[in-house]
């Protein structure tokens, strides 16, 4: 597009970038699964993961974005006209991801609000299932509305949607300049108050004590590459649209790095403040570190509440922090979620900003109100796993399949970013897109495969895994062939300034 829109700055593109990439995964998945590998031996894997896979590819989605200057579907259709249907398939994951996304940032706004006075009372774990959420006795059983949960999407929705509709540099770009540095001034608030509790130095001992004999096996390393690749939102539209907005002279490789370094920087951050509050946790109870550790919803919406409850002061205060962290992280990532499908749609059918993000953005809404009923939790549960399973792992390996092998692209892809970037690539950067990557992808592909055949998942029937499941992977490929099939508007496909950079 030729008026296309662009960062003001480049520090607003690096800030969005890693308010994409820092979500809620940072915060309760990447401190329980380098516990669970090995401790501090877990570092060298992710450490090598992040060289050979997780900047490898931001690399690539930020040169893919930045010389193709389109949307995931617009980026694969100027690449080659028979790869547009995965950029579609990207962004229909990132759509169904769109419409759950928000009810865990509903939920986290939600106990903010419950911080300050406690409501969780003293069984978090009752309160969440049964007092907040009313989980309905059966998954598939979507009977009523939580006006608790939908009430508080609605204001997300809302403040999502106006951010959207006011653009890249005036909306997605000043928010993150807003909301980046509150996140990490008020996570450093809780860290150093985490640190300064009885029993955090033993919390600290059980993350970073290393088990060596740990990085012998195959699953720690794919652990690794798993965190990696799932922190980092590479392979679901998200980093090559957000580099489509980028000015003709940017220093891409360099942005990689501190996308991708800032982004493990604020995971260890995470794991520090997580283990310190367990090891206070463990000590007020009398168990061991093991018997606290928690990842998921579990972490921050049951054991959390639990560490806050034991506080010795200033309940309120520190419980209201941490969820305001969770609410920031979450909406960073849930606005960079959103654009990908804002900007397909406004590409390929040649429509106002304001009609994309009505669009795109108002089916999103209409469909995560299925979240917010009783049944909800459920169906986030088996979405989220099998989307992720089977949608961004498999088309992450497609994706680098498709540019390294089938169109041998990466020596020109090389070429363009050295160009513009001081910094530049190597043969290690190859190597580990056409044969680290797939290698690890297609393991990981295989290993899901296997572990979602032999046995439902969380034991749910098979008739609801069908359709909350298997039912929403398949839909996101047949969308993106549905898409594809519908007519591109006239040069629409005309690369610009193809010839800035041979």
């Amino acid at each position: 597009m030729e008026n296309r829109p662009q960062w003001g700055t480049r520090t607003g593109f690096v800030l969005a970038a890693i308010g994409s990439a820092v979500g809620l995964g940072n915060i309760w998945r990447f401190p329980a699964v380098a516990y669970e590998n090995g401790g501090g031996a877990f570092f060298l894997p992710y450490l090598f993961a992040l060289l050979t896979a997780g900047i490898p590819l931001l690399v690539l989605e930020f040169t893919l974005g930045h010389k193709y200057k389109g949307s995931s579907p617009l980026t694969f259709a100027r690449l080659n006209k028979k790869f547009e249907w995965l950029g579609w398939w990207q962004v229909a994951i990132s759509f169904v991801i769109s419409t759950y996304y928000p009810i865990i940032v509903a939920w986290a706004l939600s106990y903010a609000w419950f911080s300050l006075n406690l409501s969780w009372g003293k069984d978090p774990g009752s309160f969440l299932m049964g007092e907040y959420l009313k989980v309905a006795p059966n998954p598939g059983e979507f009977i009523g509305l939580v006006p608790g949960v939908f009430f508080p999407l609605l204001l997300i929705w809302g403040i999502t949607l106006g951010i959207m509709f006011k653009g890249v540099k005036k909306g997605i770009e000043a928010a993150n300049k807003f909301m980046l540095p509150t996140l990490v001034i008020l996570f450093l608030i809780i860290v150093v108050r985490a640190l300064s509790l009885d029993g955090a130095a033993e919390g600290l001992n059980a993350f970073f004590k290393p088990d060596w004999k740990e990085i012998a096996s195959p699953k720690v390393w794919i652990a690794a590459y798993g965190q990696i690749f799932f922190s980092l939102s590479v392979g679901f539209a998200i980093m090559v649209t957000y580099s489509s907005y980028l000015p003709k002279k940017t220093d891409l490789t360099n942005n990689a790095f501190i996308t991708g370094f800032a982004n493990s920087g604020f995971e260890l951050l995470a794991g520090i403040g997580v283990f310190a509050a367990l090891g206070f946790m463990a000590q007020q109870q009398g168990v061991p570190i093991n018997e606290v550790v928690k990842s998921g919803i579990g972490l921050a919406f049951v054991v959390f509440p639990q560490i806050i409850n034991e506080f010795p002061a200033f309940n309120q205060f520190f419980g209201f922090l941490f969820f305001a962290c969770l609410f920031l992280a979450g909406l960073t990532s849930l606005i960079s979620i959103v654009e990908t499908f804002v900007a397909g749609v406004q590409d390929k059918f040649n429509v106002s900003r304001t009609k994309s993000v009505m669009i795109g953005g108002g089916v999103s809404a209409l469909v995560s109100i299925l979240y917010a009923t009783r049944g909800g939790l459920y169906l986030l549960d088996a979405v989220d796993n099998f989307i992720n399973s089977f949608g961004i792992v498999i088309a992450g390996l497609v994706e680098v399949v498709l540019v390294a092998w089938v169109a041998k692209k990466l020596t020109n892809l090389q070429d363009h970013a050295n160009a513009i970037s001081d910094m530049r690539l190597g043969g290690w950067w190859k190597i580990s897109l056409s044969i680290i990557t797939p290698l690890v992808l297609g393991y990981m592909t295989v290993q899901n495969f296997i572990t979602n055949t032999k046995e439902n998942y969380e034991g749910y029937p098979t008739s609801f895994l069908l359709y909350a499941g298997w039912g929403v992977a398949i839909a996101a490929v047949v969308a993106g062939f549905v898409f594809m099939s519908l007519r591109w508007g006239k040069d629409s496909l005309n690369v610009p300034d193809e010839k800035e950079v041979s």
